[in-house]
């Protein structure tokens, strides 16, 4: 019994993994990758149960009986594989996106594809109101890929809202965090604050470092309460209406295909760091064009046979791990 937890545990780093490398690629949930894995809805149930009476059981059965309580051990090695995946991947993913974006896209693409067909086909039955669900599910995802993004702000009951708020997108398929903060206008706040936090810190400008502190404090706790509360209402929604909730996410992941295909024609343009040594010009709004027009914008080749072949090993790879969950289901 011991050795079959171990090795669940294994898995479950591997899938937070997973939703480490995806949460490092702008455009792309680790939400998604937690839903197609098979732990979204235990991610929820857990994060859910998480309340001030875990320190009651604490004092008065021990810490071992609260651990149990919260699920620790699966909270543990899921945030594990995150944190590993995120450390070792990040500088690896953002590479293959200042060099090879089309490709890195395209094997995205095929994976939310196969994701959409494995997720949808879990719903029992397409009625009329899941099918309604699953419209405006892909059309609220498509609207938030194309909206203009507000100007910044650093007031904190703002930075607050959008912590909040960003935080539901991150564990939400089909919809990036980091996006929504774009959309926001708290994006360059909140990275300016880390990044100020850091420099006042090895400059022993104590004032910096406080002022820029409360600021990821305040957007910490935004996301701390939003992530809980969110977490609650998708839990219930799951219990009362699964298939409508599914059906929804679904479309989810069909309207995010928007932010994923590989390529884009850049209409605006994001500051990052701007003023400072590493200032950086990103794109920001951008619209789909197909290949043929993409290559006519920028004088580039289109690489559409690397593309397709990227796509479909992404379509393989989610097809294979679930048939091989199956198999592991069945021998058990």
């Amino acid at each position: 019994m011991a050795e079959k937890s171990k090795r669940r545990l294994l898995g479950v780093s591997l899938k937070g993994m997973g939703m480490g490398a995806a949460d490092v690629i702008p455009g792309v949930s680790g939400g998604t990758i937690a839903f197609i894995t098979g732990i979204y809805e235990e991610l929820l149930e857990t994060i859910a149960s998480l309340k001030f009476g875990l320190l009651k059981t604490w004092k008065k059965e021990g810490f071992k009986a609260m651990w149990t309580e919260m699920n620790g051990s699966f909270l543990l090695a899921l945030f594990a594989g995150i944190a590993i995946s995120v450390a070792s991947l990040a500088v690896f993913i953002e590479w293959l996106l200042e060099h090879h974006p089309i490709q890195l896209w395209s094997f995205f693409f095929g994976l939310i594809i196969a994701s959409v067909w494995l997720v949808g086909r879990t719903v029992e039955k397409w009625n009329f109101q899941n099918i309604l669900g699953l419209l405006a599910g892909t059309a609220l995802a498509y609207y938030i890929t194309i909206m203009a993004p507000t100007g910044e702000s650093d007031n904190h009951f703002y930075i607050f809202i959008c912590g909040t708020v960003a935080i539901c997108a991150m564990i939400l398929p089909g919809i990036s965090g980091s996006f929504i903060l774009l959309l926001m206008g708290a994006y360059s706040t909140v990275l300016g604050s880390i990044t100020n936090v850091l420099k006042g810190l090895k400059a022993g400008d104590w004032d910096a470092v406080i002022s820029n502190g409360l600021m990821i404090a305040v957007f910490l706790v935004g996301c701390l309460i939003g992530l809980i509360t969110f977490s609650k209402a998708l839990n219930w929604l799951f219990k009362k209406a699964k298939n409508l909730t599914i059906a929804i996410l679904t479309g989810f992941l069909i309207g995010s295909l928007n932010k994923i295909w590989p390529w884009k024609e850049t209409i605006t343009f994001f500051t990052k760091h701007k003023g400072e040594p590493d200032e950086e010009i990103v794109p920001l709004v951008q619209e789909s064009v197909s290949p043929f027009k993409f290559e006519e914008l920028y004088g580039e080749p289109h690489h559409l046979v690397i593309a397709i072949c990227l796509m479909l090993a992404g379509f393989g790879l989610i097809i294979a791990l679930d048939r091989f969950g199956q198999g592991k289901e069945e021998k058990a």
